[in-house]
Protein backbone atom coordinates (compact mmCIF):
# COMPACT_ATOMS: atom_id res chain seq x y z
CA UNK A 1 0.00 0.00 0.00
CA UNK A 2 1.60 3.26 -0.95
CA UNK A 3 1.16 6.18 1.45
CA UNK A 4 -1.97 8.13 0.99
CA UNK A 5 -1.95 11.36 -0.63
CA UNK A 6 -3.73 14.60 -0.14
CA UNK A 7 -5.26 17.31 -2.28
CA UNK A 8 -6.00 20.36 -0.53
CA UNK A 9 -9.31 22.39 -1.06
CA UNK A 10 -8.68 25.61 1.51
CA UNK A 11 -7.92 27.63 -1.52
CA UNK A 12 -11.45 26.29 -3.45
CA UNK A 13 -14.14 23.97 -1.77
CA UNK A 14 -13.27 25.24 1.76
CA UNK A 15 -14.24 28.48 1.34
CA UNK A 16 -17.08 27.73 -1.27
CA UNK A 17 -18.41 25.30 1.58
CA UNK A 18 -18.41 27.56 4.39
CA UNK A 19 -17.69 31.58 3.35
CA UNK A 20 -19.91 31.45 0.08
CA UNK A 21 -16.59 31.44 -2.22
CA UNK A 22 -15.69 35.12 -1.49
CA UNK A 23 -12.04 34.30 -0.44
CA UNK A 24 -9.91 36.83 -2.72
CA UNK A 25 -6.73 36.52 -4.44
CA UNK A 26 -5.14 38.47 -2.36
CA UNK A 27 -6.03 37.41 0.73
CA UNK A 28 -4.67 33.83 -0.76
CA UNK A 29 -1.01 35.19 -2.07
CA UNK A 30 0.79 35.26 1.84
CA UNK A 31 0.68 31.54 1.74
CA UNK A 32 0.60 30.24 -1.34
CA UNK A 33 4.31 29.69 -1.26
CA UNK A 34 4.28 27.66 2.42
CA UNK A 35 1.71 25.73 0.87
CA UNK A 36 3.75 24.84 -2.52
CA UNK A 37 6.31 23.08 0.25
CA UNK A 38 3.94 20.85 1.66
CA UNK A 39 3.94 18.44 -0.52
CA UNK A 40 0.40 18.12 -1.43
CA UNK A 41 -0.63 15.44 -4.38
CA UNK A 42 -2.86 18.94 -6.22
CA UNK A 43 -4.02 22.24 -4.68
CA UNK A 44 -7.61 22.57 -5.35
CA UNK A 45 -7.94 26.46 -6.42
CA UNK A 46 -9.81 26.89 -9.51
CA UNK A 47 -13.23 25.90 -11.32
CA UNK A 48 -16.40 25.15 -9.30
CA UNK A 49 -18.09 28.47 -8.14
CA UNK A 50 -15.03 30.66 -7.47
CA UNK A 51 -14.76 31.57 -11.57
CA UNK A 52 -18.50 33.49 -11.24
CA UNK A 53 -17.87 34.91 -7.59
CA UNK A 54 -14.85 36.45 -9.12
CA UNK A 55 -16.60 38.80 -11.18
CA UNK A 56 -20.09 38.40 -9.42
CA UNK A 57 -18.80 39.75 -5.94
CA UNK A 58 -14.76 40.27 -6.03
CA UNK A 59 -14.11 42.15 -9.35
CA UNK A 60 -11.22 39.99 -9.72
CA UNK A 61 -10.59 38.47 -13.47
CA UNK A 62 -10.51 34.43 -12.96
CA UNK A 63 -8.20 34.55 -15.56
CA UNK A 64 -5.72 37.17 -13.75
CA UNK A 65 -6.40 34.89 -10.78
CA UNK A 66 -5.09 31.56 -12.63
CA UNK A 67 -2.09 33.40 -13.94
CA UNK A 68 -0.62 34.42 -10.97
CA UNK A 69 -1.18 31.06 -9.09
CA UNK A 70 0.89 29.75 -11.77
CA UNK A 71 3.70 32.08 -11.25
CA UNK A 72 3.81 30.91 -7.05
CA UNK A 73 2.85 27.11 -7.08
CA UNK A 74 4.66 24.25 -8.59
CA UNK A 75 1.62 22.28 -6.91
CA UNK A 76 -0.83 21.26 -9.75
CA UNK A 77 -3.38 23.34 -9.47
CA UNK A 78 -6.34 21.48 -9.79
CA UNK A 79 -9.68 22.93 -11.25
CA UNK A 80 -13.40 21.62 -11.14
CA UNK A 81 -14.66 21.57 -14.33
CA UNK A 82 -18.76 20.93 -15.16
CA UNK A 83 -17.95 18.99 -18.71
CA UNK A 84 -20.38 20.11 -21.20
CA UNK A 85 -21.20 22.98 -18.44
CA UNK A 86 -18.09 23.89 -18.04
CA UNK A 87 -18.18 26.64 -14.96
CA UNK A 88 -21.79 27.79 -16.12
CA UNK A 89 -25.77 26.73 -15.53
CA UNK A 90 -26.65 25.59 -18.60
CA UNK A 91 -24.84 23.44 -21.74
CA UNK A 92 -22.32 25.52 -23.92
CA UNK A 93 -21.66 24.35 -27.68
CA UNK A 94 -18.69 21.77 -28.45
CA UNK A 95 -16.17 24.63 -29.48
CA UNK A 96 -16.62 26.74 -26.19
CA UNK A 97 -15.74 23.73 -24.38
CA UNK A 98 -12.40 22.64 -26.32
CA UNK A 99 -11.70 26.51 -26.45
CA UNK A 100 -12.48 26.81 -22.71
CA UNK A 101 -10.23 23.46 -21.53
CA UNK A 102 -7.56 24.85 -23.84
CA UNK A 103 -6.87 28.16 -22.30
CA UNK A 104 -7.50 26.60 -18.69
CA UNK A 105 -4.67 24.49 -19.28
CA UNK A 106 -2.25 26.77 -20.96
CA UNK A 107 -3.20 29.23 -18.08
CA UNK A 108 -1.98 26.49 -15.88
CA UNK A 109 -4.53 23.89 -15.00
CA UNK A 110 -2.67 20.62 -13.73
CA UNK A 111 -5.23 18.70 -12.85
CA UNK A 112 -9.39 18.87 -14.79
CA UNK A 113 -11.34 17.35 -12.51
CA UNK A 114 -14.73 16.56 -14.81
CA UNK A 115 -17.96 15.53 -13.84
CA UNK A 116 -21.37 15.95 -15.08
CA UNK A 117 -24.84 16.71 -13.15
CA UNK A 118 -26.62 13.67 -14.36
CA UNK A 119 -23.73 10.84 -14.84
CA UNK A 120 -24.31 11.34 -18.68
CA UNK A 121 -20.84 9.99 -20.17
CA UNK A 122 -22.37 12.00 -22.80
CA UNK A 123 -21.57 15.26 -21.63
CA UNK A 124 -18.02 14.48 -20.31
CA UNK A 125 -16.94 13.14 -23.41
CA UNK A 126 -15.64 16.47 -25.21
CA UNK A 127 -14.35 18.10 -21.74
CA UNK A 128 -12.27 15.00 -21.38
CA UNK A 129 -10.85 14.96 -25.02
CA UNK A 130 -9.99 18.78 -24.70
CA UNK A 131 -8.45 18.08 -21.59
CA UNK A 132 -6.16 14.81 -23.09
CA UNK A 133 -5.42 17.09 -26.60
CA UNK A 134 -4.26 20.15 -23.72
CA UNK A 135 -2.14 17.69 -22.20
CA UNK A 136 -0.29 16.62 -25.16
CA UNK A 137 0.47 20.03 -26.16
CA UNK A 138 1.43 22.04 -22.63
CA UNK A 139 4.82 21.39 -21.29
CA UNK A 140 3.17 21.07 -17.82
CA UNK A 141 2.27 17.54 -16.58
CA UNK A 142 -1.85 17.40 -17.01
CA UNK A 143 -4.08 14.97 -15.25
CA UNK A 144 -7.59 14.24 -16.84
CA UNK A 145 -9.16 13.10 -13.64
CA UNK A 146 -13.14 11.64 -14.84
CA UNK A 147 -15.87 11.91 -11.52
CA UNK A 148 -18.85 9.36 -10.36
CA UNK A 149 -21.29 12.11 -8.95
CA UNK A 150 -22.34 10.07 -5.72
CA UNK A 151 -25.55 10.27 -4.81
CA UNK A 152 -28.05 7.94 -2.62
CA UNK A 153 -31.56 6.71 -3.28
CA UNK A 154 -34.26 5.43 -6.00
CA UNK A 155 -32.17 3.50 -8.84
CA UNK A 156 -28.81 4.23 -7.29
CA UNK A 157 -25.98 1.47 -6.54
CA UNK A 158 -22.77 0.76 -5.77
CA UNK A 159 -22.76 -1.82 -9.10
CA UNK A 160 -23.98 1.19 -10.86
CA UNK A 161 -20.84 3.21 -10.18
CA UNK A 162 -18.75 0.77 -11.43
CA UNK A 163 -20.15 0.27 -14.17
CA UNK A 164 -19.79 4.16 -14.88
CA UNK A 165 -16.30 3.94 -13.97
CA UNK A 166 -15.62 1.39 -16.39
CA UNK A 167 -17.38 3.91 -19.15
CA UNK A 168 -15.15 6.68 -18.00
CA UNK A 169 -11.94 4.38 -18.08
CA UNK A 170 -12.74 3.92 -21.70
CA UNK A 171 -12.28 7.31 -22.34
CA UNK A 172 -8.71 6.87 -20.90
CA UNK A 173 -8.92 9.32 -18.25
CA UNK A 174 -5.82 9.28 -16.07
CA UNK A 175 -7.88 8.90 -12.80
CA UNK A 176 -11.32 8.38 -11.50
CA UNK A 177 -12.95 10.60 -8.73
CA UNK A 178 -15.79 9.53 -6.40
CA UNK A 179 -17.48 13.13 -5.54
CA UNK A 180 -19.80 12.92 -2.84
CA UNK A 181 -21.23 17.06 -2.82
CA UNK A 182 -23.05 16.63 -0.05
CA UNK A 183 -20.92 14.07 2.20
CA UNK A 184 -23.85 11.11 2.25
CA UNK A 185 -20.85 8.16 1.71
CA UNK A 186 -21.34 6.36 4.75
CA UNK A 187 -18.18 4.63 5.87
CA UNK A 188 -18.81 0.55 4.97
CA UNK A 189 -20.42 1.39 2.08
CA UNK A 190 -17.59 3.72 0.88
CA UNK A 191 -15.58 0.41 1.43
CA UNK A 192 -17.77 -1.53 -0.14
CA UNK A 193 -17.67 1.10 -3.22
CA UNK A 194 -13.92 0.90 -3.12
CA UNK A 195 -13.19 -2.67 -3.01
CA UNK A 196 -15.57 -2.83 -6.21
CA UNK A 197 -13.85 -0.35 -7.72
CA UNK A 198 -10.78 -1.43 -7.44
CA UNK A 199 -11.32 -5.35 -8.23
CA UNK A 200 -12.89 -3.95 -11.67
CA UNK A 201 -10.24 -1.53 -12.25
CA UNK A 202 -7.06 -2.37 -10.40
CA UNK A 203 -4.27 -0.13 -12.18
CA UNK A 204 -7.01 2.85 -12.27
CA UNK A 205 -5.72 5.44 -9.26
CA UNK A 206 -8.95 6.36 -7.49
CA UNK A 207 -9.71 9.48 -5.50
CA UNK A 208 -12.35 10.41 -2.90
CA UNK A 209 -13.90 13.96 -2.47
CA UNK A 210 -16.73 14.25 0.63
CA UNK A 211 -17.82 17.00 2.90
CA UNK A 212 -18.70 16.60 6.67
CA UNK A 213 -22.40 17.50 6.52
CA UNK A 214 -23.86 14.51 7.72
CA UNK A 215 -20.65 13.36 10.18
CA UNK A 216 -19.57 10.62 7.87
CA UNK A 217 -16.53 12.65 6.56
CA UNK A 218 -13.32 11.51 8.40
CA UNK A 219 -14.80 8.14 9.11
CA UNK A 220 -15.72 7.93 5.58
CA UNK A 221 -12.15 8.28 4.98
CA UNK A 222 -10.78 6.06 6.96
CA UNK A 223 -12.64 3.23 5.72
CA UNK A 224 -11.90 3.88 1.82
CA UNK A 225 -8.01 4.24 2.99
CA UNK A 226 -8.20 0.71 4.29
CA UNK A 227 -10.30 -0.45 1.27
CA UNK A 228 -7.25 1.13 -1.57
CA UNK A 229 -8.28 4.56 -2.28
CA UNK A 230 -4.87 6.69 -3.28
CA UNK A 231 -6.69 10.01 -2.99
CA UNK A 232 -8.61 12.09 -0.35
CA UNK A 233 -9.66 15.57 -0.86
CA UNK A 234 -8.84 17.64 2.54
CA UNK A 235 -9.26 21.03 4.07
CA UNK A 236 -6.96 23.27 6.54
CA UNK A 237 -8.72 23.31 9.92
CA UNK A 238 -10.24 26.67 9.95
CA UNK A 239 -11.97 26.02 6.28
CA UNK A 240 -12.59 22.10 7.68
CA UNK A 241 -15.45 20.36 8.99
CA UNK A 242 -19.48 21.18 8.64
CA UNK A 243 -20.52 21.37 5.28
CA UNK A 244 -16.81 21.55 3.98
CA UNK A 245 -13.93 18.66 3.92
CA UNK A 246 -12.56 16.48 6.64
CA UNK A 247 -9.95 18.39 8.53
CA UNK A 248 -6.32 18.24 6.72
CA UNK A 249 -4.49 18.22 9.95
CA UNK A 250 -6.36 15.41 12.06
CA UNK A 251 -6.18 13.05 9.24
CA UNK A 252 -2.53 13.50 8.52
CA UNK A 253 -2.19 12.98 12.56
CA UNK A 254 -4.63 10.11 11.82
CA UNK A 255 -2.07 7.70 9.53
CA UNK A 256 0.82 8.67 11.05
CA UNK A 257 2.93 6.36 11.72
CA UNK A 258 0.93 3.74 9.90
CA UNK A 259 1.42 2.03 6.36
CA UNK A 260 -1.01 4.69 5.18
CA UNK A 261 1.12 7.33 6.65
CA UNK A 262 0.95 10.49 4.34
CA UNK A 263 4.47 11.58 5.16
CA UNK A 264 3.77 15.21 5.45
CA UNK A 265 4.49 17.39 8.48
CA UNK A 266 1.27 18.20 10.16
CA UNK A 267 3.87 20.97 12.40
CA UNK A 268 4.37 22.93 8.83
CA UNK A 269 0.75 23.06 8.65
CA UNK A 270 0.00 25.31 12.15
CA UNK A 271 0.96 28.76 11.02
CA UNK A 272 -0.74 28.35 7.69
CA UNK A 273 -4.04 27.50 9.39
CA UNK A 274 -3.31 30.21 11.96
CA UNK A 275 -3.32 32.61 8.78
CA UNK A 276 -6.44 31.24 7.21
CA UNK A 277 -8.10 31.70 10.42
CA UNK A 278 -7.96 35.22 10.76
CA UNK A 279 -8.89 35.26 6.83
CA UNK A 280 -12.04 33.84 7.71
CA UNK A 281 -13.15 35.84 10.21
CA UNK A 282 -12.23 38.65 7.80
CA UNK A 283 -14.82 37.08 5.25
CA UNK A 284 -17.26 36.41 7.39
CA UNK A 285 -17.61 40.36 8.82
CA UNK A 286 -17.23 41.54 5.23
CA UNK A 287 -20.15 39.46 3.94
CA UNK A 288 -22.43 39.05 6.44
CA UNK A 289 -21.85 35.29 6.85
CA UNK A 290 -22.81 32.43 9.06
CA UNK A 291 -19.83 31.59 11.27
CA UNK A 292 -20.57 27.73 11.71
CA UNK A 293 -22.65 25.26 9.86
CA UNK A 294 -23.90 22.30 12.00
CA UNK A 295 -23.96 18.37 11.51
CA UNK A 296 -27.00 17.57 9.65
CA UNK A 297 -27.67 13.54 9.66
CA UNK A 298 -30.84 15.00 7.61
CA UNK A 299 -28.73 15.43 4.54
CA UNK A 300 -29.16 11.76 3.42
CA UNK A 301 -32.60 12.57 2.96
CA UNK A 302 -31.51 16.16 1.58
CA UNK A 303 -28.73 15.15 -0.42
CA UNK A 304 -27.72 19.37 -0.87
CA UNK A 305 -24.56 19.66 -1.73
CA UNK A 306 -21.91 21.86 0.87
CA UNK A 307 -20.95 24.04 -1.28
CA UNK A 308 -24.58 24.99 -2.53
CA UNK A 309 -25.75 25.18 1.82
CA UNK A 310 -24.04 28.39 2.69
CA UNK A 311 -25.33 29.76 -0.67
CA UNK A 312 -28.45 28.98 0.01
CA UNK A 313 -28.64 30.29 3.72
CA UNK A 314 -27.60 33.63 2.91
CA UNK A 315 -29.68 33.90 -0.04
CA UNK A 316 -32.72 32.88 1.95
CA UNK A 317 -31.55 35.78 4.54
CA UNK A 318 -30.59 38.46 2.28
CA UNK A 319 -34.85 37.67 1.16
CA UNK A 320 -36.13 37.77 4.57
CA UNK A 321 -36.84 34.47 4.08
CA UNK A 322 -34.62 32.60 6.27
CA UNK A 323 -37.81 30.95 8.02
CA UNK A 324 -38.59 29.06 5.43
CA UNK A 325 -35.61 26.70 5.59
CA UNK A 326 -36.27 23.77 7.10
CA UNK A 327 -39.60 23.47 5.04
CA UNK A 328 -37.74 23.97 2.03
CA UNK A 329 -35.35 21.20 2.61
CA UNK A 330 -38.34 18.80 3.34
CA UNK A 331 -39.37 20.01 -0.31
CA UNK A 332 -36.31 19.71 -2.05
CA UNK A 333 -35.84 15.66 -2.58
CA UNK A 334 -39.83 15.21 -3.40
CA UNK A 335 -38.84 17.95 -6.13
CA UNK A 336 -35.74 15.71 -6.85
CA UNK A 337 -37.83 12.31 -7.25
CA UNK A 338 -40.14 14.14 -9.29
CA UNK A 339 -37.61 14.44 -11.85
CA UNK A 340 -36.23 11.42 -11.57
CA UNK A 341 -33.66 11.62 -9.37
CA UNK A 342 -30.74 13.35 -10.24
CA UNK A 343 -27.50 13.98 -8.05
CA UNK A 344 -27.74 17.44 -6.35
CA UNK A 345 -24.64 19.13 -8.10
CA UNK A 346 -24.37 22.05 -9.89
CA UNK A 347 -26.15 22.73 -12.13
CA UNK A 348 -28.61 20.01 -11.11
CA UNK A 349 -28.80 21.39 -7.49
CA UNK A 350 -29.62 24.63 -8.22
CA UNK A 351 -32.63 23.90 -10.65
CA UNK A 352 -34.13 21.86 -8.05
CA UNK A 353 -33.47 24.04 -5.39
CA UNK A 354 -35.08 27.32 -7.12
CA UNK A 355 -38.12 25.24 -8.05
CA UNK A 356 -38.48 23.63 -4.63
CA UNK A 357 -38.22 27.26 -3.08
CA UNK A 358 -40.87 28.60 -5.37
CA UNK A 359 -42.84 25.75 -4.32
CA UNK A 360 -42.58 26.76 -0.52
CA UNK A 361 -42.75 30.68 -1.31
CA UNK A 362 -46.17 30.35 -3.09
CA UNK A 363 -47.47 28.04 -1.33
CA UNK A 364 -48.63 25.39 -4.28
CA UNK A 365 -46.26 23.11 -6.16
CA UNK A 366 -45.33 24.24 -9.44
CA UNK A 367 -47.04 27.34 -9.62
CA UNK A 368 -43.30 28.81 -10.94
CA UNK A 369 -40.89 26.99 -12.81
CA UNK A 370 -37.71 27.87 -14.49
CA UNK A 371 -37.42 27.47 -18.33
CA UNK A 372 -33.78 25.46 -16.61
CA UNK A 373 -36.30 23.19 -14.60
CA UNK A 374 -38.43 22.27 -17.77
CA UNK A 375 -35.27 21.78 -19.98
CA UNK A 376 -34.08 19.20 -17.39
CA UNK A 377 -37.36 17.50 -17.53
CA UNK A 378 -37.42 17.16 -21.25
CA UNK A 379 -33.37 15.89 -21.00
CA UNK A 380 -31.61 19.12 -22.54
CA UNK A 381 -28.94 18.64 -19.92
CA UNK A 382 -28.89 14.67 -20.43
CA UNK A 383 -30.47 11.34 -19.44
CA UNK A 384 -32.08 11.34 -15.83
CA UNK A 385 -31.26 8.44 -13.57
CA UNK A 386 -35.07 7.34 -13.56
CA UNK A 387 -37.45 8.19 -16.81
CA UNK A 388 -39.66 11.54 -15.64
CA UNK A 389 -43.46 10.45 -15.53
CA UNK A 390 -45.55 11.42 -18.67
CA UNK A 391 -47.96 12.66 -16.10
CA UNK A 392 -45.44 15.18 -15.01
CA UNK A 393 -44.43 16.95 -18.20
CA UNK A 394 -47.83 16.83 -19.29
CA UNK A 395 -48.11 19.00 -16.04
CA UNK A 396 -45.37 20.85 -17.07
CA UNK A 397 -46.28 21.58 -20.72
CA UNK A 398 -43.92 19.02 -22.33
CA UNK A 399 -44.85 17.51 -25.46
CA UNK A 400 -43.46 14.77 -26.83
CA UNK A 401 -41.43 16.47 -29.98
CA UNK A 402 -39.81 18.84 -27.22
CA UNK A 403 -37.59 16.03 -25.48
CA UNK A 404 -34.20 15.37 -26.11
CA UNK A 405 -33.13 11.58 -26.26
CA UNK A 406 -29.39 12.13 -28.25
CA UNK A 407 -26.07 14.17 -26.81
CA UNK A 408 -27.51 17.47 -26.02
CA UNK A 409 -25.03 19.62 -27.15
CA UNK A 410 -25.71 17.97 -30.69
CA UNK A 411 -28.25 20.76 -30.83
CA UNK A 412 -25.70 23.37 -30.00
CA UNK A 413 -24.45 25.70 -32.65
CA UNK A 414 -21.09 26.48 -32.29
CA UNK A 415 -20.60 29.93 -29.93
CA UNK A 416 -17.22 31.21 -30.35
CA UNK A 417 -17.86 33.73 -33.23
CA UNK A 418 -21.79 34.06 -31.93
CA UNK A 419 -20.30 35.29 -28.30
CA UNK A 420 -17.06 37.52 -30.41
CA UNK A 421 -19.91 38.89 -32.58
CA UNK A 422 -22.15 39.84 -29.32
CA UNK A 423 -19.12 41.38 -27.60
CA UNK A 424 -18.32 43.70 -30.28
CA UNK A 425 -21.39 45.02 -30.95
CA UNK A 426 -21.73 45.99 -27.48
CA UNK A 427 -18.13 48.43 -27.99
CA UNK A 428 -15.69 45.57 -27.60
CA UNK A 429 -14.10 45.13 -31.11
CA UNK A 430 -10.98 43.10 -29.92
CA UNK A 431 -11.66 41.49 -26.94
CA UNK A 432 -9.60 38.57 -25.67
CA UNK A 433 -10.44 34.87 -26.43
CA UNK A 434 -10.30 34.66 -22.46
CA UNK A 435 -12.79 37.54 -22.22
CA UNK A 436 -15.14 36.11 -24.91
CA UNK A 437 -15.02 32.59 -22.61
CA UNK A 438 -16.02 35.22 -19.29
CA UNK A 439 -18.97 36.58 -21.52
CA UNK A 440 -20.39 33.03 -22.86
CA UNK A 441 -20.64 31.61 -19.23
CA UNK A 442 -21.88 34.36 -17.62
CA UNK A 443 -22.78 37.77 -19.87
CA UNK A 444 -24.49 40.13 -17.92
CA UNK A 445 -22.12 39.57 -14.88
CA UNK A 446 -18.76 39.52 -17.10
CA UNK A 447 -20.22 42.95 -19.03
CA UNK A 448 -20.38 44.58 -15.99
CA UNK A 449 -17.32 42.98 -14.36
CA UNK A 450 -15.48 44.47 -17.89
CA UNK A 451 -16.79 47.68 -17.66
CA UNK A 452 -15.61 48.26 -14.05
CA UNK A 453 -12.19 47.08 -15.02
CA UNK A 454 -12.44 49.78 -17.50
CA UNK A 455 -13.38 52.58 -15.54
CA UNK A 456 -10.61 51.44 -12.92
CA UNK A 457 -7.64 51.12 -15.84
CA UNK A 458 -8.51 54.48 -16.95
CA UNK A 459 -8.71 55.75 -13.33
CA UNK A 460 -4.86 54.87 -13.27
CA UNK A 461 -3.93 56.95 -16.11
CA UNK A 462 -5.46 59.70 -14.85
CA UNK A 463 -8.89 59.68 -16.60
CA UNK A 464 -11.55 59.58 -13.47
CA UNK A 465 -14.75 60.51 -15.73
CA UNK A 466 -14.36 59.20 -18.89
CA UNK A 467 -17.09 60.13 -21.16
CA UNK A 468 -18.35 57.67 -23.33
CA UNK A 469 -16.08 58.08 -26.44
CA UNK A 470 -13.00 57.47 -23.74
CA UNK A 471 -14.29 54.35 -22.67
CA UNK A 472 -15.63 52.75 -26.45
CA UNK A 473 -12.12 54.51 -27.06
CA UNK A 474 -10.44 52.17 -25.06
CA UNK A 475 -12.92 48.78 -25.24
CA UNK A 476 -11.78 48.68 -28.85
CA UNK A 477 -8.10 49.35 -28.35
CA UNK A 478 -6.59 49.80 -24.83
CA UNK A 479 -2.75 50.29 -25.60
CA UNK A 480 -3.54 53.00 -28.15
CA UNK A 481 -6.03 54.40 -25.55
CA UNK A 482 -3.67 54.47 -22.37
CA UNK A 483 -1.35 55.96 -24.38
CA UNK A 484 -3.49 58.71 -25.53
CA UNK A 485 -4.33 59.42 -22.28
CA UNK A 486 -1.52 59.54 -20.47
CA UNK A 487 0.07 62.49 -23.48
CA UNK A 488 -3.81 64.30 -23.21
CA UNK A 489 -2.98 64.50 -19.14
CA UNK A 490 0.85 65.93 -19.98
Amino acid sequence: MAKVKITETVLRDGHQSLLATRMRLQQMLPQLQALDKIGYKSLEAWGGATFDSCLRFLDEDPWERLDILKNNLKTPIQMLLRGQNILGYSHYPDDVVEAFVAKAAAHGIGVFRIFDALNDVRNLETAINAAKKAKKKEKHSIEVQGCLVYTIGGPHTTDEYVSLATELADLEVDSICIKDMSGILKPYVAEELIRKLKKALPKMPLQLHTHCTGGFGSMTYLKAIEAGVDVIDCALSPLAEGTSQPCTETMIATLEGTKYDTGLDRQALVPIAKYFAEVKKEIIKEFSLRNSFDINPNILDIQIPGGMMSNLIKQLEEQGNSGCYEELLKEIPRVREDVGFPPLVTPSSQIVGTVATNNILCGARYQIVTREFKDLVRGKFGRTPVPIKKEFMKRLGIKAKDIITDRPANHLAPGMKKFREELRLKGFSNPSEEDILSYALFPTVAEEFFRKRTLKKLAEVGVLHPSDQDIAFYNAAPQEAIHFFKNRKK
